[in-house]
């Protein structure tokens, strides 16, 4: 254990020349700590520090989060059980983290530390509960990408399971790199469902983060009571004077934001909406549906964190069906 023991004691200098401890434990709507699940491979320092604006809002401390595959370092026929390995790669993480951290303390943010042996989905749940992490970010490449970062299942199972807002990190398929800036100009896609209202309450607290945002519905074609174009028309007026109230939201909180209603297949309108509108990130409230229906049914929340080019944010349904 002695690269924890180093790292812990190196941690703990820091927090004796002057950084404080984050003694904000009460649940807020805003982002105070930030559970940051890293491979390193493709979530990287550069990501990181495309979040650091968040600073301007509330954010004041990051907890690192490197979680080994337990088949890396499983026993095996004639091998047993790897622990050679598993000290590599924990040395490993260790020497990005404290590389990290370093950085961070020089900013006068706090940092903490997980480097566990386990299962993703459940390692990153109780880490979060642990700290009270106000915002868990895992990395995911688009799906054009041939290879991906953490599996589907894994996003999905995680997106179900946990009670927290979640921000899947994405490598934009032009260039390969990430957003300078995720909160600069999302895109929330709304319904009007409790976990829709809830991600409104969320975002209203980012004045100085959010340049502007786009509040998008996308209706059905089922909601058409007719083919004419009065009938589209008067759709999407009654929709926009909804939209328009949500945008009073944000405008009350010094948020700039314009509202759009869109007609047809809800995924694909808003990927549409995101690319015209040249946003940032998606913005979605989780649909709450159990992990087997997420699987075998799907919903457009899980398809947009796991399959979309974009960046997802996906706020918690908050126990609401």
């Amino acid at each position: 254990m002695f690269w924890l023991i180093r790292l812990k004691k190196y941690l703990a200098d820091k927090i004796k020349k002057g950084v404080a401890v984050n003694q904000h434990n009460e649940k807020t709507m805003v982002i105070r700590k930030m559970l940051f699940v890293t491979k390193f491979e493709e979530l990287g320092f550069g990501a990181l520090q495309s979040l650091l604006p968040l600073r301007k809002s509330a954010l004041e401390h990051v907890i690192f989060m490197n979680v080994i595959e337990r088949d890396r370092v499983a026993m095996q026929r004639g091998v047993g059980y790897k622990k050679s390995e598993e000290r590599k790669l924990r040395e490993q993480a260790n020497i990005r983290f404290i590389d990290w951290a370093e950085n961070l303390f020089e900013q006068g943010m706090e940092v903490g530390v997980y480097i566990v042996v386990g299962n993703l989905v459940p390692q990153v749940i109780d880490a979060a509960e642990k700290e009270n992490a106000d915002l868990v970010v895992i990395g995911r490449r688009s799906r054009k990408m041939m290879e991906v970062f953490y599996s589907g299942a894994d996003i999905t199972e995680l997106l179900s399971r946990i009670e927290r807002p979640v921000l899947v990190y994405k490598n934009r398929v032009d260039s390969g790199s990430v957003s300078e800036k995720p909160f600069d100009k999302p895109l929330l896609a709304v319904d009007w469902s409790p976990a829709s209202m809830r991600a409104v309450e969320y975002l209203k607290n980012f004045k100085d983060v959010i340049r502007k945002i786009n509040v998008v519905h996308v209706a059905s074609r089922k909601e058409l009571k007719g083919t004419s174009n009065l009938d589209i028309q008067q759709l999407r007026k009654e929709k926009r004077e909804k939209l328009d109230k949500i945008c009073e939201v944000f405008a009350a909180n010094g948020i700039e934001a314009r509202s759009h209603v869109y007609v047809g297949d809800t995924i694909e309108e808003i990927e549409r909406a995101a690319g015209e509108r040249k946003s940032t990130l998606i913005v979605m409230g989780s649909s709450g549906k159990s992990v087997w229906a997420e699987r075998w049914i799907g919903s457009t929340p899980r398809y947009i964190a796991e399959k979309s080019p974009f960046p997802a944010l996906i706020i918690p349904h908050g126990g609401e069906n």
